[in-house]
């Protein structure tokens, strides 16, 4: 594989930073969690938010570069629980932990 795991992590985040609008001072609290290639074609990045269990994930492709603009929501958080944890983030960050906790679909 030409792309590195490093590599793939920092994509995908500015890929999600930009596609959230994250305005610059809130982005720090997104970081990148875990990485895995697959197939040596593509690397499953993990992008979180440090100290919550949540996170996105994004499938980042070797020979572009380009990532997934249909990436996955996962949370543990019931979407009655929406706002559990988010009292110390950025409202930025907040609104769209709350978004995407609501609008997850389980499955069972």
């Amino acid at each position: 594989m030409e792309l590195k795991s490093t590599d793939a992590e920092q994509l995908a985040l500015d890929f999600f930073l930009e596609d959230w609008e994250i305005p610059e001072e809130d982005q720090d609290f997104v970081v990148p969690l875990d990485s895995r290639e697959v197939d040596d074609r593509w690397y499953v990045v993990e992008i979180g938010i440090e100290g919550l269990p949540d996170k996105w994930v994004i499938q980042v492709y070797d020979e572009t570069k380009d990532c997934d603009p249909c990436f996955t929501f996962v949370s543990p958080v019931k979407a009655s629980e929406s706002d559990t944890g988010l009292e110390e983030l950025p409202e930025s960050i907040g609104e769209i932990l709350r978004s995407e906790r609501q609008n997850l679909v389980v499955s069972r």
